[in-house]
Formats: structure tokens, C-alpha cells, sequence
């Protein structure tokens, strides 16, 4: 699974790395980005590639309580073309989450869990594959976002036996194109990507706390 990232990129790097056009509204770094706050997402509009903020958290537009969202930060892509919650999203509502690196515990033999902070080996930045929705309520629209996950590779299956989807930079606008992709098309498309290599190294249990935020978090710890 994908539970926490970092985002600490310069906004002119974002804009020129993704071909964005327009400013980011309210843009923000983020040392421990975490379920429930709204993180930085591109889409297609069908006449430019946008970004903007999607909080994390999948709320689908037919629920009943918004609440649902916390138990859909991620979804599994081998089945989420067979899914009410994701198969009409995979058609039509493809996002990328961007970032540059995320978190994950490896459970050690004593049962404790080592966070390590993970890369993408040859890039500073990239993008998960993600879905989003609006959810209409009272108070207004709600835009929420989910990171679209898979069986780990052979580096994550030393640390976990899930991995978020990093989509290849020659892939990128392809996942957001505006034209329809039928879900079982966006699902062979996932199972074909091929991911960069990633590097690790473990960081301080500080990073657990969503509440801090700050340098520390991606501090290396001595060997």
C-alpha cells in the first residue's frame, strides 16, 4: 500500500516538468503528506493539463458519508476495473499524484517496523496513478483522489508486499489523455507499466506521527 510521501519540490519545477501552463493554486511542499489532506493531483480537462489540490481519500459520488474515504486511500489496479467504487473512474477520471518519494515500514523479526524513505533512482519527481471523484453534499463539492497500488517487485518485496504505482514519464499523458479508456483497457495498461528502479534508506520512527512535518521526517539515520 501507499499510506505517506513527501512533496517538497519548487513549483517551477512541477510547472516545467509536466508541462503545466497555469500557476498552482494554494501550492505547498510537504515533508509527511498523509491520508485526509489535500495533496497536489494533475488531470486533463479535455484542453489542458491542470493541477490542483484532491484531498486524499477516495469519496465516490454515489456515498451516502464522506466518511468512506479514509478507508480508500488506495486501490488494488488488479481488480479495480471489476469494482462499482473504480470502474467507471478508470474510464474516465485518471489522475496523477505527484511526488518524490513515499514511506514504508518493513516489519523486522522482532515485530518492530523500520520506515524507510523510497525513490525513484533516476528522477527527483514522478507521479502516482491515481483516480478521483467529486462528491456532491450541502456545503459544496467535494474533489477526492486514491493511489492505484499492485503486487511489490522484486526491491519492495524486501519491505512490503504492496507497492504504489509509479507511472514511466512516456506513460504519464497517456494515463490523463481526456479520451474515454474502457476499464478493461486501463487495467491491461497498468499491468504493462514497467516501473523505474527505486533506492531506500531508513529514517527515524518521527516520520509515524502525521503531525510532524518538517526535515527530520527524511533525515537518513546512521548506520
Amino acid at each position: 500500500m501507499c499510506g505517506r510521501y513527501t512533496m517538497l519540490a519548487d513549483e517551477l519545477e512541477i510547472l516545467d516538468e509536466f508541462g503545466i501552463e497555469r500557476d498552482i493554486q494554494d501550492f505547498h511542499k510537504s515533508y509527511n503528506v498523509a491520508p485526509g489532506q489535500n495533496v497536489l493531483a494533475i488531470i486533463h480537462d479535455g484542453k489542458e493539463k491542470r493541477a490542483g489540490y484532491l484531498r486524499w481519500g477516495l469519496v465516490p459520488s454515489w456515498a451516502r458519508d464522506e466518511k468512506i474515504g479514509y478507508k480508500m486511500i488506495n486501490a488494488r489496479s488488479e481488480s479495480a476495473h471489476e469494482k462499482p467504487s473504480f470502474k467507471n473512474l478508470l474510464s474516465r477520471k485518471r489522475c496523477l499524484i505527484v511526488a518524490d518519494s513515499f514511506y514504508e515500514w518493513k516489519k523486522n523479526e522482532d515485530g518492530t517496523k523500520q520506515p524507510k524513505r523510497i525513490h525513484v533512482a533516476n528522477r527527483k519527481l514522478f507521479a502516482f496513478a491515481g483516480l478521483w471523484d467529486k462528491w456532491r453534499h450541502d456545503e459544496g463539492d467535494l474533489f477526492t483522489c486514491t493511489i492505484l497500488t499492485r503486487d511489490a517487485n522484486d526491491f519492495m518485496q524486501d519491505i512490503h508486499h504492496r507497492e504504489p504505482i509509479i507511472l514511466p514519464k512516456e506513460h504519464e499523458n497517456t494515463w490523463i489523455a481526456p479520451e474515454r479508456m474502457e476499464p478493461i483497457e486501463a487495467h491491461e495498461f497498468l499491468l504493462n507499466v514497467q516501473m523505474d528502479p527505486l533506492s531506500a534508506y531508513n529514517v527515524s520512527s518521527y516520520v509515524n506521527a502525521a503531525k510532524n512535518n518538517d526535515e527530520a521526517c527524511i533525515r537518513a539515520l546512521a548506520d
